[in-house]
């Protein structure tokens, strides 16, 4: 299932990736992935580009940096946030690719249910 050097069935490594996923299992955080893909932003960049409140931010921008998918820059008065870890994309886009392929098809079932009989 995973390559990795320890063991699959290990506990500890099993809790680490589902804390991982568990951090990118909220939509406000993949927001922020999405917009630091053009590279760092601050906390007020990013309350713009996000439309989330600051307090809020900080608490999702703590999350990511914690799990070390951010890194956090500090720059005179403020603190500049951006991927720590490129390959975070990669699993973004393979997961993006395989819910759009289910997603279409399910439409084409859908659509071949709708569509008349004919006898």
């Amino acid at each position: 299932m995973f390559r990795t050097h320890l063991s699959t069935t290990d506990p500890t490594v099993l809790t680490a990736v589902a804390d991982y996923f568990k951090v990118l299992s909220e939509i406000s955080r993949l927001q922020i992935l999405n917009c630091l893909q053009s590279g760092p932003m601050n906390v007020m960049e990013l309350c713009e580009a996000t439309g989330l409140g600051q307090a809020n931010l900080s608490k999702h921008l703590k999350a990511l940096t914690q799990a070390g998918i951010l890194s956090r820059q500090p720059k005179g008065t403020s603190a500049y946030y951006g991927i720590a870890d490129p390959i975070i994309f990669e699993l973004c886009e393979i997961v993006c690719g395989r819910i759009s392929d289910r997603v279409l098809q399910q439409a084409e079932s859908f659509a071949q249910l709708k569509a008349p009989q004919t006898p």
